[in-house]
């Protein structure tokens, strides 16, 4: 797997050049918007050239409903085997006894296993929102909040670690349904054998939130929840660097009702070409090159940690253990939007971020959240994540240092 190529240097292919001029000029223009930025957003990555040929493979013209040997229409017998070789590499990756390859995100696998164990009403204790949690763990806009009733735990105010104490207190208060252990800005490992734990004494399912790290789990660099969680939830893109979309691992006592949850609950037919850049994806996890990339990220995102620290600003847990970075701005006088703004106009691509008990409005908010998931995707060494930590130091405190970012860049995207 040559972990360093990605579509920073994409060009439009001559039948779309002469069939749709204008969409050839937007992706173009995407391409060269990449080569002269630096992607930090914790939610983003670059996928490998294997993976991109899969998705714009024929599979992309097969409609598929139902499941390998169980499906709605006909000349499926190809796009069987492409599944089955996709929930193979993600049981053997992951160590799960089943595994489900067709939601189309997150949020959807998410939907899902909230189908097969739930009904509206069910109390779920989570991750609260203002902590880290994701919009599928009771926003008030999203389905979950909606149709199910959320209790949120939290994290310390001092230390910032998740409170397994609390989270015992409320279990016990509340009688849930439903533990989500983790959420999408929560830099450390969990302890998912105490989350177990804590289940097992209400009786309750527990389901790990596991879309930011599960490309970590996949190289062995953070402990994985699929041991203890009854559905891990997780996620194809992201660190994993596959197609966008959603992985559900789950107990074979389960299999059938995940499953049926997934189709035909609340999807149709899977995206094909998706299954089949999915289980590209998964066995490119399985190398030592992905290994040494996740390495990388991990490097790099403790790296920027500290480099945020030594400038004043305050790192949530006082550091990291995975990819991502989520620091305090506020002793540094710069809010989160600002923050998100003048990193942009550098060409550091990264958010604005909610903190634990932030006194500021959401839509301003106090902190940022960062990953280097792309950036070591790439192939950034050491070195350049020192570089990377003064660039973005210097770039909140206002300083120029776009040119130097586009340098960065264009000598990554190059190769």
């Amino acid at each position: 797997m040559v972990v360093a190529e990605s579509a920073v240097g994409w060009e439009a292919p001559p039948a779309l050049m002469s069939a749709d001029p204008q969409v050839a000029d937007l992706l173009a223009a995407e391409a060269g918007r990449r080569a002269g930025s630096l992607q930090l957003l914790a939610g983003e990555n670059l996928t490998s050239p294997a993976v991109l040929a899969a998705l714009a493979g024929p599979l992309v013209d097969k409609y598929a409903e139902g499941y390998p040997g169980r499906r709605h229409h006909t000349g499926c017998a190809l796009a069987d085997a492409a599944e089955l070789l996709a929930v193979e590499r993600a049981r053997g990756l992951f160590g799960a006894e089943h595994a489900n390859v067709q939601p189309r995100s997150g949020t959807s696998a998410m939907l899902a296993a909230y189908a097969a164990l739930l009904r509206p009403g069910d109390v779920v204790l989570a991750m609260s929102l203002e902590h880290g949690g994701h919009l599928s763990c009771g926003s008030r806009a999203n389905f979950s909040g909606r149709w199910f009733d959320f209790v949120g735990y939290g994290v310390g105010e001092q230390s910032g670690l998740v409170d397994l104490d609390q989270v015992r207190e409320l279990a016990k208060a509340h009688r849930p349904k439903a533990i989500i252990a983790g959420g999408i800005s929560y830099p450390r490992e969990l302890d998912w054998a105490g989350f177990r734990e804590i289940a097992d004494e209400v009786d309750a399912y527990l389901i790990a939130s596991a879309a930011q790290i599960t490309g970590l789990v996949a190289a062995g660099a953070t402990a994985s929840p699929v041991p203890y969680a009854d559905v891990t939830v997780a996620a194809t893109h992201k660190l994993l660097r596959g197609p966008r979309g959603g992985l559900l691992l789950t107990t074979g006592e389960l299999a059938d009702r995940i499953d049926r949850a997934v189709f035909p609950f609340s999807q149709g037919g899977a995206a094909m070409n998706e299954v089949a850049g999915k289980a590209v994806a998964l066995a490119e996890a399985a190398t030592p090159e992905f290994g040494a990339y996740v390495r990388r990220a991990v490097d790099g995102a403790r790296s920027l940690s500290a480099a945020l620290a030594a400038a004043g600003a305050r790192p949530l847990t006082g550091g990291t253990d995975t990819h991502l970075v989520t620091a305090d701005l506020g002793p540094l006088g710069v809010s989160g939007v600002e923050a998100e703004r003048r990193c942009a106009a550098a060409g550091l691509m990264l958010g604005k971020c909610a903190i634990p008990y932030d006194p500021a409005p959401a839509a301003e908010a106090s902190g940022i959240r960062l990953g280097t998931g792309a950036v070591a995707a790439q192939g950034m060494t050491a070195e350049g994540f020192a570089e990377l930590g003064e660039l973005l130091v210097a770039a909140l405190g206002g300083a120029e240092v776009r040119g130097r970012v586009q340098e960065v860049a264009r000598a990554l995207a190059t190769g």
